[in-house]
């Protein structure tokens, strides 16, 4: 099961581990750092693979490679509109079109309910089309303009009918704060029922659900309040003592923010609240709407804007479709707030088909097509161009190409991206011989193997072995900033800017030999402290490698501390990029362990990067990471759960749900089946990966002749 988010990846393991124990097969968790490959080849059970679009393509490559795609009974892939999406939708389209390739007996399904053109996506997976309108509560749209409220009708001439108006009255001093109108909207449906209000940025998030608390009564307070208390108790423990000052004002209120800039901690515990209805609103970016399952009786959408840009068609349905609680409401409704200025542009918004899904593997340079000949060269799935080009021809980029690419055919694409390959020291051509003459055929290079093992993108594999290179003239031991730098993330360098003072500051606190490892990188003393005094650089030093030598000492303050907050506080930086630098890091650890396996020069990694990974992974001290290994238990589930006596895996696969709920404080009896039922998958799926390890170990080889029985030793195996 592909899947677009690690968040969904996990709901979905803990939503499905229930049903693995009851009907007896394995759910594995591919998502971040997760996931064995090749899996685990199971004798006695079958398994289910959750994964997110990287991980799902990772595991299509590594069962390729073994001979065991045909293993794949099902594959099933939701928001399949994915394949749209950047570099995203390239690896999808890259793994859907070698799972058609290489295997006859594997059914793919995909799922999207904001597709259009998929006459495309027919012809690409060769596949029937089913579509429904059936939904299970009704869906009412309105867009609200000044105080009048519009119907969607796509009867009407402008595509709008009017519907009422407001009927609330706001103070002169209201109407400045609240021109949009906002808390009437949501004190027509708050406390009783539940509302999201989208907002384009994560400031206007914590900014709309602030201004909304001003305004609304004291009777607020009092609905459900104990439990809201509890809530910010259990908030404030996850940030050991730090709560978010906004939140603290909120949530008394019923209402909290929800955007990236949350730890997973908080996000989790903001989502359970919200879906047991201790919070009735929450103010939320566009993230939400294609995440974890939080309906609404109401949607209202603060803008047709996500930051700066206007809304998709498919973005405005996606927010949209979280109105309206299945068993709950017998209707849902949305309400677009729009200015006179946007009115066309939302016409065509709200009436207007959903846009293509195009393919992308030119975008970004040819990144995606790039990969895809380099894994299909390496997998030995096309060895020479004009079995590549076949391949090809089965792509959904092939049923599009005179939209994408209309000057250049297939086959000068596939000659140009080869010859790009050979210029990288990727693949090479090689003579071989066999019965039927000789020929040239394509292989790739141990680099080109490296690369495409781990993952690694295209445009920054050869700086990535150019660094592990340097690092091995002379890896510093004494602690694990060396290796922390060499793990942390290319992809996250843009996005950081240093605070020149803390920057130092931190310096200053590493050891003399850690000192040298930031020399040895290309940062040395002299630079930095030229830049807190505002003195002129002398030496030309690589942005990148200051930017990146930064967040290695946000990762290494981490590691040490264990605490996001106090980290995110001591470099200023919001906590929920600390935490998503923190995940891609131990995803990227993770790659960089899978590219060096494949290189012999590397060797000295290898056992070094596996216990980085871990500690990247679940950064906390050691005795909660067995407890962290059960999917949905972060760091505040696993403290409360090792206090109360839950130490291990066993003890908690053990657990009687009942008997958890009494112990352990506000945790509903849903969350403690939950938990279980994961540590019981965990363990099982431990256990039989141990046992067929021993099996494999014992089976003796067939051409061997039989033990000894003349000696007075025996070994038994039982």
């Amino acid at each position: 099961m592909i899947l677009p988010y690690v968040a969904i990846v996990q709901e979905k393991v803990r939503g499905l581990s229930t049903f693995g124990v009851e009907l007896d097969f394995l759910v594995e968790e591919y998502a971040g750092s997760k996931g064995r490959f090749p899996p685990i080849k199971r004798r006695s059970r079958n398994s289910l693979y959750i994964a997110t679009i990287e991980k799902g393509h990772s595991l299509t490559n590594s069962l390729i490679e073994t001979g065991r795609i045909s293993d794949l009974g099902l594959v099933v892939v939701d928001e399949l509109h994915m394949l749209g999406e950047g570099s995203r939708g390239a690896i999808l389209e890259m793994t859907l079109a070698k799972l058609l390739y290489t295997s006859k007996t594997t059914q793919l399904i995909g799922m999207s309910a904001t597709l259009n053109n998929f006459g495309d996506l027919q012809q690409f997976l060769q596949a029937e089309y089913y579509t429904n309108n059936f939904r299970p509560v009704e869906l009412k749209e309105y867009v609200k303009v000044r105080d009048s409220i519009y119907e969607v009708d796509s009867r009407a001439e402008d595509g709008l009918t009017f519907s009422r108006l407001l009927n609330y009255k706001y103070s002169r001093n209201m109407q400045k704060i609240d021109p949009d109108h906002l808390i009437a909207l949501v004190t027509e449906v708050i406390p009783t029922n539940s509302c999201l209000v989208f907002c384009p940025t994560k400031k206007n998030c914590e900014n709309v659900a602030e201004m909304i608390c001003k305004y609304l009564s004291k009777d607020y307070l009092s609905h459900r309040g104990s439990e809201k208390a509890t809530l910010l108790k259990d908030l404030r423990s996850t940030g050991d003592g730090i709560l978010c000052p906004v939140l603290k004002r909120t949530i008394p209120f019923g209402l909290a923010y929800h955007h990236s800039g949350l730890t997973s901690d908080e996000r989790k515990l903001v989502e359970e609240a919200y879906s047991a209805g201790v919070l009735c609103l929450l103010a939320c970016t566009s993230t939400l709407a294609a995440g974890v399952n939080l309906p609404a009786r109401r949607v209202i959408l603060r803008a047709p804007y996500v930051a700066r840009e206007f809304l998709k068609r498919a973005q405005y349905k996606q927010m949209i479709g979280r109105a309206g609680r299945a068993g709950i409401d017998t209707s849902g409704e949305s309400i677009l707030i729009i200015q006179e200025k946007d009115k066309r542009l939302v016409h065509d918004l709200v009436s207007q088909p959903l846009e293509n899904c195009y393919s992308n593997l030119l975008s970004d340079s040819n990144k995606g097509i790039l990969s895809l000949f380099l894994s299909l060269i390496g997998l030995k799935i096309a060895r020479t161009p004009e079995e590549i080009h076949g391949f090809i021809s089965h792509t959904l980029f092939s049923v599009q190409q005179k939209h994408l690419s209309a000057e250049k055919d297939l086959w000068d694409i596939t000659r140009e991206s080869l010859e790009c390959l050979v210029e990288k020291g990727l693949i090479m051509q090689k003579l071989v011989s066999d019965a039927e003459g000789s020929q040239h055929v394509l292989e790739v290079s141990t680099l080109g193997r490296a690369t495409y093992k781990g993952a690694v993108d295209l445009s920054c594999c050869d700086l990535l072995y150019r660094d592990l290179k340097d690092g091995l003239e002379g890896l510093v031991l004494e602690s694990l900033l060396h290796l922390i730098y060499l793990v942390t993330p290319y992809d996250m360098i843009t996005q950081c800017k240093p605070d020149w003072m803390i920057y130092f500051g931190q310096f200053n606190q590493l050891t003399a030999t850690e000192q040298k490892v930031a020399a040895s990188v290309g940062v040395p003393e002299s630079f930095l402290a030229r830049k807190i005094s505002g003195q002129p650089v002398k030496r030309a030093v690589e942005n990148g490698v200051v930017n990146r030598l930064y967040l290695t000492f946000v990762l290494y303050s981490l590691l040490k501390e264990t605490n996001i907050w106090h980290v995110s506080q001591k470099f200023n930086m919001p906590r929920g990029f600390v935490q998503n630098l923190l995940a891609s890091a131990a995803s990227f650890s993770s790659c960089v362990l899978n590219f060096c396996e494949e290189l012999d020069e590397f060797w000295c990694y290898k056992a070094l990067l596996m216990e980085v990974t871990k500690k990247l992974t679940y950064c906390v001290k050691t005795e909660l990471i067995p407890l962290m290994e059960v999917t949905g238990v972060l760091e505040a589930r696993a403290k409360q759960l090792y206090n109360a006596g839950y130490t291990s895996l066993a003890h908690l696969a053990n657990a009687d749900p009942e008997t958890m709920v009494k112990v352990m404080e506000h945790m509903s009896r849903r969350q403690a089946k939950q938990i279980v039922s994961s540590a019981k998958m965990l363990l099982s799926e431990k256990a039989e990966a141990l046992q067929e390890e021993v099996e494999e170990l014992l089976k003796l080889p067939t051409d061997l002749p039989g033990p000894d029985t003349s000696s007075e030793g025996h070994i038994v195996a039982e």
